[in-house]
């Protein structure tokens, strides 16, 4: 058997707590598989003197965090998080010092990934980040290695547990998104800034990084087109429910070829999911993607997209492809063959909406509508109209099929009236 792969830990928390309980529990499988053993023989953490209910025997402790690229191991694990700062520091360190690097970090896969899969070309290492997307779904293995034969012609899906997890409860107890997100927090399914989550920038992150993974192309998480669900009302639940729908924050990329070049869209936002697709049937924090592969067809990953022992699981994952000796281009293809192509227009995408609006409850504001619809070439599929309050009336409307520049002429027309309250909500469908 070949000398044990030595690992060097950043990170303590649960996640790196449970990759060094999972590597003890299930020691023996792990180095029949991984065909030697894996040893992990330095940490770092913020507190040295923290109980963390594992077994740190045997481990060198290391202050300096980005002075664990200098000790003599051949694994750098990073779980510490942050696009920038101490983690990329170490991230470049332990990859010129030649040294394989895994990391649970999408954020900085997201921002930094060209420029570390680089580095680890050139220093013949592996940058491995399974656990950075959808927790301890394979996914990343999945899109890169299982269908690398195909073109993926799009990939989209539920990517934030803490947002599912909302959503499903907001459609389970009518209640309102602030309350179940207090009560998200208490669960320990949000954080106490839940920012990153709730306006999307997390699921964002993970986008990019599938979308670099599926269409060859440099990552652009700056090019993502970004929108949370704070402004989801449970009555929006309830329409969306009536009409056939459940509402999901869903990260949807593809190339757009109907130009003279080829652009990419990306776009994370709250959309309205028929209740025949399998996506309306992901709930609570469980995370789903689906691939659609030219000679696959659709491919549907689901699991649990977070905690210690799914995202462990993936790390682990990680360290022993890199015992197998398994280090390939961190995004299929070598980092220079990765195509850097513009951000794709959105106006002319064409689909239906759904369209929540506020108005003031009198005569004629109806036709006031209908006339901004109509002159923007928008024609109503179902509409539907409630009291909202004291002079107030919701109206959600469907749309027949139409360009999405056609629904902002629309809403740049009623934005000038007065009977408008508020911003209005838009969320694109999904059927198929």
């Amino acid at each position: 058997m070949a000398q044990p792969l030595r690992v060097a830990l950043a990170g303590l928390g649960t996640v790196g707590a449970g990759v060094i309980r999972l590597l003890h529990e299930n020691r023996d499988l792990i180095t029949r598989r991984a065909g030697r053993e894996i040893n992990v023989v330095a940490v770092t953490a913020r507190d040295r003197s923290k109980d963390r209910g594992v077994d740190l025997d045997g481990c060198r402790w290391v202050d300096d965090m980005t002075a664990l690229a200098d000790e003599d191991v051949d694994v750098v694990v990073e779980l510490v998080g942050g696009s920038d700062g101490p983690a990329l520091a170490l991230a470049r360190a332990a990859l010129n010092g030649g040294k394989s690097f895994v990391t649970a970090n999408k954020a900085m896969v997201a921002h930094h990934g060209m420029e570390l899969a680089t580095i680890a070309e050139d220093n013949g290492s592996a940058l491995k980040y399974e656990a950075a997307v959808a927790g301890g779904i394979p996914v990343i293995k999945g899109l890169r290695d299982g269908i690398s034969g195909n073109r993926i012609d799009r990939v989209y899906g539920i990517l934030n547990g803490t947002c599912n997890y909302i959503l499903t409860a907001m459609e389970q107890h009518g209640s309102a998104f602030d309350d179940v997100l207090k009560d998200a927090q208490v669960k320990g399914y949000a954080e106490a800034d839940p920012s990153f989550d709730v306006d999307g920038v997390d699921a964002a992150h993970k986008l990019s990084i599938m979308a670099s993974l599926c269409f060859g192309t440099q990552l652009n998480f700056g090019g993502v087109e970004c929108t949370g669900i704070r402004k989801i009302l449970p009555v929006d639940i309830a329409q969306a429910n009536d009409l056939g729908y459940r509402i999901r924050l869903i990260g949807h990329a593809e190339i757009d070829t109907s130009g003279s070049e080829p652009c990419l869209f990306q776009r994370v936002s709250p959309r309205l999911v028929s209740k025949d697709h399998p996506l309306a049937h992901v709930t609570e924090a469980t995370n789903a993607v689906v691939a659609e592969g030219n000679y696959s067809g659709r491919l549907l990953f689901q699991g649990a997209g977070a905690g210690d022992k799914p995202t462990a699981s993936a790390v682990v994952a990680d360290i022993i492809d890199i015992a197998r000796g398994e280090t390939g281009p961190a995004f299929a293809m070598d980092a220079a063959e990765m195509e850097a192509i513009s951000r794709a227009p959105s106006g002319h995408r064409r689909g239906q909406v759904y369209l929540r609006l506020i108005v003031k409850d009198r005569p004629g504001v109806l036709a006031e509508i209908a006339a901004a619809m109509r002159d923007a070439g928008v024609s109503i599929d179902s509409l539907i109209q409630r009291k909202a309050g004291a002079g107030e009336a919701m109206l959600a409307i469907v749309t027949h099929e139409c360009e999405e520049q056609a629904i902002e002429n629309t809403l740049a027309t009623l934005r000038s009236a007065d009977s408008l309250i508020g911003e209005p909500m838009v969320m694109h469908l999904l059927r198929d």
